[in-house]
């Protein structure tokens, strides 16, 4: 009995606990509502104001709607290239001397011709003279003018050795007759017969002294070229119209035949040399116009004109080189520039064109938002050449759907994929393709 009370105490505790414990918990849920109501209209407040932004936000965002149309554009092949002078040359002293005048500097634009280097011209006339000295004594032995032709009949030595050789001759026609009349003897026959023979020796070799003195003339005369030639060779032309890029000599310097004294570049027109894909030879021809591109200039196009497409492809990069004729009159353009290049074809294609504003730029991918009834859905396009104002949809677009220009509306929301749209206004569609494609 003693040890079973305590048991039954708690279990009563227990038992009447229950009732008090949810007595309790009333008062406090009585207190809590009353000191609470401010609370509940705090909440009921918070709760409206998440209902009137939801509404703002589900309500439609005014769009301006651009819709993509299809026509005929004028394709182009994309290649990529340098800008090279039309004509480079290092211009090379030809004759050896000392430089007494520099008249041109690093950027001097030069006609043909004009004087680029001038070397000292007194050991080259010296050497002049001497070599028209000596053709010209040469000349007066040979009794030559400056205009007559040479004949070696007419030498002085010839001549006489053929005047004895005659006189020899006669004589002993002479003693032949005499000897027949035997008037003289054998022995005076047989020395008159060799004194024609000594004659007709000396006249042979006078001869042949002549045609060897006309061939010493002949070198003494090549020597005075070459003296002429030198002494024109002191004065350095331009080989043709252009501008000096460096002058590599001073005045004092003392250049030998071949030493490099500047070097002149032709840069109008300038000549542009194209990698093409093997894939696309069959896309270039001779004459077909060209546009260009430059980063100096990344606003700005020139045009050019194909001038030769290579008989055959690098083997090492599997690709044509095609060279186009660029003007540069303004001198804007620069060799060694890197150059885009569009080659146009000839015919035209069709294609999906859309205003180029409506494209957004996403983390490297081009992206629009296609207007579906009363929503926009986000999109991701493929695009190809741009044509004026608008750009190639190759794919993720058709012809005739609309699609919302970017940026914020009117509203201040922000266009999400999925989100309800009421179109505002319409952009009239790209404007028509031009020839000139970019």
């Amino acid at each position: 009995m003693t040890s079973n009370r305590p048991r039954q105490i708690f279990s009563a505790a227990a038992i009447l606990g229950v009732p008090l414990a949810m007595a309790l918990a009333v008062a406090a849920s009585g207190c809590t509502t009353a000191k609470g109501a401010p609370d509940d209209r705090s909440a009921h407040d918070r709760s409206a104001s998440e209902r009137g932004a939801t509404a703002a936000t589900s309500a439609p965002i005014a769009v301006t709607a651009v819709t993509a149309i299809e026509q005929p554009i004028s394709r182009t092949l994309r290649v990529t290239g340098s800008l090279t002078a039309d004509e480079q040359a290092e211009v090379s002293a030809e004759t050896a001397g000392r430089v007494v005048r520099t008249p041109v500097e690093r950027g001097s634009r030069v006609k043909a011709g004009d004087l680029l280097i001038q070397l000292s011209t007194e050991q080259t006339h010296a050497q002049l003279q001497e070599a028209s000295a000596n053709a010209a004594r040469i000349a007066a032995g040979l009794a030559l003018t400056p205009d007559a032709p040479f004949d070696v009949e007419r030498v002085p030595d010839v001549a006489n050795a053929r005047a004895e050789l005659a006189l020899a001759q006669a004589d002993y026609a002479r003693f032949k007759s005499l000897l027949d009349q035997r008037v003289v003897s054998q022995a005076e026959y047989d020395q008159q017969h060799t004194r024609v023979e000594a004659a007709r020796q000396k006249y042979e070799a006078e001869r042949n002294a002549a045609h060897q003195e006309y061939q010493s003339l002949e070198a003494a005369r090549a020597r005075v070229v070459l003296a002429r030639k030198s002494l024109a060779d002191t004065t350095v032309r331009a080989p043709f119209a252009g501008e000096v890029v460096e002058r590599r000599v001073s005045i004092g310097d003392y250049v030998s035949m071949g030493t490099p004294v500047a070097t002149v570049v032709r840069s109008h027109p300038l000549r542009v040399l194209l990698s093409v894909s093997e894939q696309s030879v069959g896309l270039v021809k001779t004459g077909q116009p060209v546009t260009l591109r430059v980063d100096a200039y990344p606003d700005r196009t020139f045009t050019g004109t194909v001038r030769f497409v290579s008989p055959s492809l690098r083997a090492e990069q599997r690709a044509l080189m095609v060279e186009a004729l660029v003007p540069n009159e303004s001198g804007e353009l620069k060799p060694g520039f890197f150059a885009t290049a569009f080659i146009e074809q000839p015919a035209k294609t069709p294609a999906v064109l859309i205003d180029r504003r409506a494209i957004r730029d996403v983390a490297a991918t081009k992206r629009v938002f296609v207007i579906a009834g009363e929503k926009v859905e986000e999109r991701i396009l493929t695009v190809g050449q741009i044509v004026d104002g608008s750009i190639e949809v190759v794919s993720g677009l058709k012809a005739g759907e609309r699609v919302a220009l970017p940026g914020p509306a009117p509203s201040g929301a922000t266009l999400t994929d999925g989100a309800t749209v009421r179109v505002s206004s319409t952009s009239p569609g790209p404007p028509p393709a031009g020839s000139t494609t970019r």
